[in-house]
C-alpha cells in the first residue's frame, strides 16, 4: 500500500485489466457519464476472455423466454444449492440470479454485446435437481472484426492452435459443415462461404475477421468501450494501489512504457486483472500436482490484483470449492523447442471410440464429463495408479472422423504429428501399450470392455453417456450410446 497526493493525471474510474469483467465495468461507468480509464499491461486488449469459449451462464435470462422456453423461476437456485454444497452463499447467489438477467438486457439494448442462447446445452451437472437442458448458456453472436477499425490489431488474437488455415475461427457448427463439405449441399454452401470470407480477409489482415466465441465477446466489448468514450491504454503495468489516510484506494501507480506515473481515481478503482495461472509461485500454492500444471491463460495472468489487494490488507476468501478452473491439456513440442498446448474441452473426449487410461492401462474416469470433472478424475485416480499424464486412446477411424487435439479430422494430414511424437501409433493394442509404457494385458482388457459397452450402450464402470450433458457432446448419429464406440 502506498499513500500519495501528487498526481500525474486523473480519471473518475480506473479499471485495471481489459477482459470481460474490466471492459463491462468500464462501459457501464462510461455510459453513466463518468470519465473512465482502462489500463492493460500487455500489448493486447481482451485478456483471457479473448482466447476463451466466451460462454456466459445466466439463468432466467429474457432470451430464453423470447425463444419460447423460459427458465422456471427458482430452479437455478436449487441447482446451485445442490452443486455448491457447503460453499453455497445465499446472498451472493440471490444477487447473481437477480442481476445476471438485468446485465444481459442492459448490454443487449445499449451496446454491441449481443448474446445468443444455446437452446440445447445441458448444465454440466445435468442430473442434479434444478438443472436445465438449455437456454442458460449464452454464446456471443458472431462479430465482424472489421468493425473495430484500427483497434482490430490491438484485440488479443485467438490461440493459433484453436484456428485453421492461418487464423480462421470455426465453431462446432462450422466443423460439422466443413467435414461434410462434399456430402451435403447446405454444408458445401456454408463451408465455401466462410472459406472465401477468410481468403479475402487474409489479403488485408494477418488473421480472419469473422470472430467467434471469446474473441467475439472481447471484440464486441472493445468496440462498445470505444463507442462509449472509454480511454484505453495498453502496455500499462499497474504496480500498486495508492490510498489516502483512511486506507481507501484513491488511485494507482502505473508503469507506462518505462515511465512511472501516479493516476488519481476520483470515484474508484476496479481491479479486473484476471487470475494467477501464469504465476508459477502462486500456482504451486493453489493447484494440486502443480509440477505438471499447464495453463492456457495469457502471459499477463500473474495475480497482480491479488498482490495489490493483499498489500492493502485484503484477504482471500475461503469458501471456494476449487480456486482454479481445470482443463486437460496435451502438449506438442516443436523442433524449435516451442511448446504448443491444446485444451481438450468438447471436441474429442466425449465422442464414441475413445478411452482415457492411466499408467496401468486402465480407465479411471468418465471421459464425457466436463473438462473440470475430467481433471478432478485424474487427481482422484492417482490413488490407484498414476494418471499424469493420462493417455487418450483411439483408432484411425476416430481420428479421421473427429480429430484428436491438434490432430484435425479428415482431410487434414497427421503424419507430422506422428513424426514429432504428439501422436503415438501402433498396429495392435499390445504394441501401443509398449510405446506408452503400460501393461499390455490391462490396455487390451480396457479396450475389450469398452467395445462390449459400445454394443449394450451401458458403461458399467464410469457411466459414460448416462447423463444429458454427456450425450449432448457425443455423436447423436451413433447408437445406442452417443459417447461409446468400438
Amino acid at each position: 500500500m502506498a499513500m500519495t497526493r501528487d498526481w500525474d493525471q486523473s480519471a473518475d474510474v480506473i479499471v485495471v485489466g481489459s477482459g470481460a469483467g474490466g471492459l463491462s465495468a468500464a462501459i457501464r461507468c462510461a455510459r453513466a457519464g463518468l470519465d473512465v480509464l482502462v489500463l492493460e499491461k500487455t500489448p493486447f486488449y481482451g485478456g483471457s476472455t479473448a482466447i476463451s469459449g466466451g460462454v456466459v451462464w445466466i439463468p432466467e435470462n429474457s432470451l430464453m423466454a423470447e425463444c419460447g422456453s423460459p427458465d422456471i423461476p427458482g430452479t437455478a437456485k436449487t441447482y446451485l444449492r445442490h452443486t455448491l454444497g457447503e460453499q453455497f452463499n445465499e446472498a451472493l447467489i440471490d444477487a447473481f440470479l437477480e442481476q445476471g438477467p438485468k446485465m444481459v438486457d442492459y448490454f443487449r439494448l445499449n451496446t454491441d454485446v449481443q448474446l445468443v442462447p444455446r437452446m440445447y446445452a445441458p448444465d454440466y451437472q445435468s442430473e442434479v435437481e434444478g438443472a436445465s437442458y438449455g437456454g442458460r448458456a449464452l454464446d456471443p453472436a458472431v462479430f465482424d472484426g472489421r468493425e473495430l477499425g484500427d483497434w482490430f490489431p490491438l484485440l488479443r488474437a485467438p490461440l493459433p492452435q484453436m484456428t485453421i488455415f492461418g487464423g480462421m475461427m470455426v465453431s462446432r457448427y462450422d466443423i460439422d459443415h466443413l467435414t461434410h463439405l462434399w456430402r451435403r449441399w447446405s454444408s458445401f454452401r456454408h463451408g465455401v462461404s466462410i472459406l472465401l470470407r477468410h481468403a479475402v480477409d487474409r489479403l488485408r489482415y494477418p488473421r480472419g475477421t469473422r470472430l467467434l466465441a471469446g474473441n467475439a465477446l472481447a471484440g464486441r466489448l472493445l468496440k462498445s468501450a470505444v463507442d462509449a468514450g472509454v480511454r484505453l491504454r495498453n502496455l500499462a503495468r499497474v504496480e500498486a494501489l495508492l490510498s489516502d489516510d483512511t486506507g481507501a484506494a484513491t488511485g494507482v501507480e502505473v508503469n507506462l512504457g518505462g515511465q512511472v506515473q501516479r493516476i488519481a481515481a476520483r470515484r474508484g478503482v476496479v481491479l479486473a486483472s484476471g487470475g494467477f495461472a501464469a504465476n508459477k509461485t502462486l500456482a504451486r500454492e493453489s493447484v494440486a500436482c502443480a509440477e505438471s500444471h499447464l495453463t492456457m491463460a495469457p502471459e499477463g495472468s500473474e495475480g497482480d490484483g491479488l498482490r495489490m489487494v493483499k498489500a492493502m490488507g485484503g484477504q482471500c476468501g475461503s469458501r471456494n470449492h476449487n480456486p482454479v478452473l481445470l482443463t486437460p491439456v496435451s502438449v506438442l513440442r516443436t523442433r524449435r523447442g516451442e511448446e504448443v498446448r491444446f485444451p481438450h474441452l468438447i471436441l474429442d473426449r466425449q465422442k464414441p471410440g475413445l478411452i482415457a487410461v492411466n499408467h496401468q492401462g486402465q480407465r479411471f474416469v468418465n471421459e464425457a464429463n466436463s473438462y473440470h470433472s475430467f481433471v478432478e478424475g485424474m487427481y482422484h485416480g492417482r490413488q490407484a495408479a498414476e494418471t499424469i499424464p493420462a493417455y487418450l486412446i483411439c483408432d484411425a477411424c476416430f481420428l479421421s472422423r473427429y480429430g484428436l487435439g491438434l490432430a484435425r479430422p479428415w482431410p487434414f494430414p497427421h503424419g507430422g504429428l506422428v513424426r514429432n511424437g504428439y501422436l503415438l501409433c501402433a498396429p495392435t493394442p499390445a504394441q501401443l501399450a509398449e510405446k506408452i509404457g503400460v501393461p499390455a494385458d490391462n490396455l487390451k482388457a480396457s479396450i475389450e470392455a469398452n467395445n462390449r459397452y459400445a454394443v449394450t450402450g451401458v458403461d458399467k464402470d464410469f457411466g459414460r453417456g448416462s447423463t444429458e450433458y454427456n450425450r449432448y457432446l457425443g455423436d447423436p448419429a451413433h447408437k445406442p450410446n452417443p459417447c461409446i464406440g468400438p
